[in-house]
């Protein structure tokens, strides 16, 4: 996500938040913004425990796992 979409994304909350009301387009951008921000939050999070690694009192190292 790209930091002008993130710009707008806090545009419309800090619009929102003053008590202005949001126009249905605004409405539909915003909830878009949020889905994209959620799922590059998501992505980035997700790579990140990708590459982290445990390491056990006895020494031996575990690649983290995901649980089902």
């Amino acid at each position: 996500m790209t930091d002008e979409r993130i710009l707008r994304l806090n545009q419309l909350a800090k619009k929102y938040k003053s008590g202005e009301p949001l126009t249905e387009a605004e409405l539909l951008e915003r909830d878009q913004l949020r889905k994209e921000y959620v799922a590059a939050f998501r992505e980035s999070l997700k790579a990140q425990l990708d590459n982290t690694f445990i390491e056990t009192p006895d020494g031996k190292v575990h690649k983290l796992t995901q649980k089902r």
